[in-house]
């Protein structure tokens, strides 16, 4: 269920004239514009009346921790409200044993002392419980990766897989209720007339009974603005980069290939190759880096090509690049790597290979820290696509190469293979 108004009546145009509005060249009595507009409201009224007592409910969530790091620090404390987007309907809370020490400071801030929590139950013991509390709800907090990060961990550490959609009030609140000198949860129930008592205050319940009373004016304030009233609610607290993310990892498949970011214009921006493309959007998508936070920004659309070989990616990503020369893709970084595996056409046009130092390399697939590793790429390469070891650089005799006294090369060295059939079965065609 989504927060949408099913009201369609929108986008007329009136004006008055001798105490009569004319609506698409209709002349329409006072009375009937009134009673028109005080229907209008009503049916929006009445949708989103209906709309917040659907089965759409939330769980709004609010944890205390040993400290910040998701892997290394356990939880102390959780709070979970059930709110049905009028009013919370259920409330659960209760501290948890992190089954490792509580740091001073932590426990100078939240108050909650190794002793407090030396008899409360393990994680394990309330799995249960939270899985019942946040299922079929979207998961809200106050900077909500944190709270779902470090619940999440908890569960898969489980080998439960526990996932649930996420509202982040901060996010709605910056859409919501702008330029706001602070969007932390005790600026803005400060500033917002929400009082937080002392005592309460870095604990999970008093925390998560603050946000829901954040929820309820957020709330109020999407039905009362003239943009967000009639979008819903998850829509409106999805930035255009997180909406993009979901279409680009949406469309990409797991499989090997070669991907092409597109700019709003269609033009490529950046060209990329991967065993699992999918798996390497994500991480773009998770470097924090200057450089890619840009190309995300620009990000509008994505296109692949499966080649269903690393090798055949490789070509295809190398010659791509060169072709169309994209804004992002860097040059290849030479000072961290000694050698390369090279690619050139020779005289009679076959694709052909080799392992040079990489100042040396003209066209480099891959560059690696050792020859060794270099090696043993190329004799994967070898053994996967049946390649001469006379075009690999591994046989300077010349000759009927050792591949083919295997039968694990068709001939070329032999010119039983032809020059052009070798080009398109290095090139996957």
């Amino acid at each position: 269920m989504r927060f949408k108004s099913t009201n369609r009546i929108e986008n007329a145009e009136w004006r008055i004239e001798n105490e009569e509005f004319k609506a698409q060249g209709l002349k329409i009595p006072l009375l009937a514009y009134c009673v028109f507009i005080f229907a209008k409201e009503v049916i929006f009224l009445h949708s989103q009346f209906c709309i917040l007592n659907s089965p759409l409910l939330f769980a709004i969530v609010d944890i205390e921790t040993t400290g910040g790091n998701h892997e290394r620090d356990r939880i102390t404390e959780i709070a979970i409200l059930v709110h049905d987007g009028l009013t919370v309907t259920e409330s659960y809370s209760t501290l948890i044993n992190p089954e490792r020490s509580i740091p001073d400071y932590i426990t100078r801030m939240t108050r909650i002392t190794n002793e407090m929590v030396e008899n409360a139950p393990k994680f394990y013991e309330v799995a249960k419980k939270i899985v019942e509390m946040t299922e079929g709800k979207v998961f809200v907090a106050h900077n909500v990766n944190f709270d779902y990060g470090f619940i999440e961990r908890e569960f898969r550490s489980l080998g439960y897989k526990w996932k649930r959609d996420k509202l982040c009030t901060v996010k709605l609140s910056r859409k919501l209720l702008p330029k706001r000198i602070s969007y932390s949860l005790g600026r803005l129930c400060e500033s917002l007339g929400i009082e937080i008592e002392p005592t309460v205050r870095h604990r999970a319940l008093g925390d998560a009974e603050a946000t829901a009373k954040l929820f309820d004016i957020l709330l109020a304030k999407k039905s009362e603005h003239p943009t967000y009233r009639r979008q819903d609610i998850e829509e409106i607290n999805t930035s255009k980069v997180d909406k993009i993310k979901l279409y680009v990892l949406k469309k990409l498949p797991e499989e090997c290939g070669v991907y092409y970011y597109l700019d709003k214009d269609g033009n490529i921006i950046y060209i990329g190759k991967s065993n699992n493309m999918r798996t390497r959007a994500i991480g773009h998508f998770n470097n924090k880096q200057t450089k890619s936070a840009k190309l995300q920004q620009e990000l509008m659309n994505v296109d692949f090509v499966k080649t269903g070989s690393e090798l055949i990616a490789l070509l295809l990503e190398s010659e791509e690049i060169k072709k169309h020369k994209p804004k992002y893709n860097r040059a290849r970084k030479r000072d961290v790597f000694t050698h390369s595996i090279d690619h050139f056409i020779d005289k009679n046009g076959a694709v052909s290979f080799r392992i040079v130092p990489c100042d040396e390399a003209n066209d480099p697939l891959l560059s690696y820290t050792n020859y060794t590793s270099a090696r043993e790429k190329l004799n994967e390469w070898i053994d996967e696509h049946s390649l001469c070891l006379n075009h690999c650089g591994l046989n300077e005799a010349g000759g009927e190469c050792f591949q083919r006294h295997i039968k694990k090369c068709y001939g070329i060295c032999t010119e039983v293979e032809n020059a052009v059939f070798l080009r398109r079965k290095s090139c996957g065609h």
